[in-house]
């Protein structure tokens, strides 16, 4: 079993930068692909980027050039860096730990932590 607890939300004004990091515990997630989703007030929830345990990333058109997502397997931690926020970035940001297992795959939630931008 994986607990996820994320941090580092708040509210920023447009244009301003924000750290969410994601912190394990129960497991190691070097096995895991780690990602970071958010939902918005009435949307569905949305892919913001992924990093699989190989180190790839992926990011969503929306926030390339602009977010960065990391992990620290020592730390057990994945962050997401969050530079030139927009008011349409305001959303609660969760972090995902998945791992495939044979023909299925596992997934993990954390609480969410709320990202809000002012303009």
């Amino acid at each position: 079993q994986v607990q996820l607890v994320e941090s580092g939300g708040g509210l920023v004004q447009t244009g301003g930068s924000l750290r969410l990091s994601c912190a394990a515990s129960g497991s190691s997630l070097s096995s895991y692909a780690m990602g970071w989703y958010r939902q918005a007030p009435g949307k569905q929830r949305e892919l913001v980027a992924t990093v699989d345990s190989g180190g790839s990333i992926n990011l969503t058109d929306s926030v390339k050039g602009r977010f960065t997502i990391s992990r620290d397997n020592a730390k057990n931690t994945v962050y997401l860096q969050m530079n030139s926020l927009k008011p349409e970035d305001t959303a609660v940001y969760y972090c995902n730990a998945a791992l495939r297992i044979f023909r299925s795959t596992v997934h993990y939630w954390g609480q969410g932590t709320q990202v809000t931008v002012s303009s």
